[in-house]
């Protein structure tokens, strides 16, 4: 679906990323992790086409389409925009409006309410529907859950799963968690401006990896995180 080779980018003068090199195949799910500014959302808005290469080479596969969720997506709660009138701003749409809040598990009822009036887990799943209604192969989510409680957080990355595994499709997903990143992803990239491991979690996500990425705390999430995806399994 997508082959990235030492991939440079330079903004405003300075290096934000440099030799980055991953693939992407189909129905795969490739985490991004990294410390606050380590380049994950530039690496995705490049990926994108948004900010241009400075060296290297992004390729994707033939006539592959994207879907694109923000780290942030602000909704003014004077604006009088209901979900109905939201997603029919989406050129080119393939799903019915119906068909797409049934694969998101929204309720129908929903579309005639005003964006402003919904939860920020709620609006999680309202974008999740923008990203997914022309059907995309690859879906790339900048943190999906930033913004939402636990539950919610929960409620999002299952449905990310199932929608995986329903469409048949690849995601690309920046997160803090590790845990999730141990549930729900195939490979990982971890970045910090420069690539510091890449590969299946389980065989990457050392505690000298997570040490040279995060500095001090690495080996306490480390261990947190390890625990939680033990009990996750029990």
């Amino acid at each position: 679906m997508l082959k990235v080779e030492n991939l440079s980018v330079i903004l405003d003068g300075q290096r934000i990323i440099k030799d980055v090199s991953f693939e992407l195949k189909k129905e795969e799910v490739l985490a991004i992790v990294g410390p606050n500014g380590a380049g994950k959302s530039v690496l995705l808005k490049t990926l994108l086409g948004l900010f241009p290469t400075a060296g290297g080479k992004i390729e994707w596969g033939k006539d592959v389409t994207c879907g694109y969720l923000p780290q942030r997506f602000h909704i003014d709660h004077y604006l009088p925009m209901t979900v109905k009138e939201f997603l029919k701003l989406k050129p080119n749409p393939k799903y019915a409006l119906e068909r797409v809040l049934e694969l998101v598990e929204i309720n129908g009822h929903w579309l005639n309410k005003n964006l402003a009036t919904f939860s920020s887990g709620q609006l999680q799943k309202i974008l999740l529907a923008w990203a997914i209604i022309d059907q995309p192969q690859v879906l790339l989510f900048d943190e999906p859950t930033e913004n939402v409680d636990v539950v919610a957080q929960e409620s999002i990355y299952d449905l990310l799963h199932h929608l995986q595994d329903t469409l048949g499709i690849a995601i690309v997903l920046i997160s803090h968690d590790l845990s999730i990143v141990y549930h729900y992803a195939n490979q990982v990239l971890c970045l910090n401006h420069a690539m510091v491991c890449y590969g299946e979690p389980q065989e990457v996500l050392t505690t000298a990896t997570l040490s040279e990425l995060y500095g001090d705390h690495a080996f306490f999430h480390h261990h947190h995180f390890d625990e939680r995806h033990d009990h996750h399994h029990e």
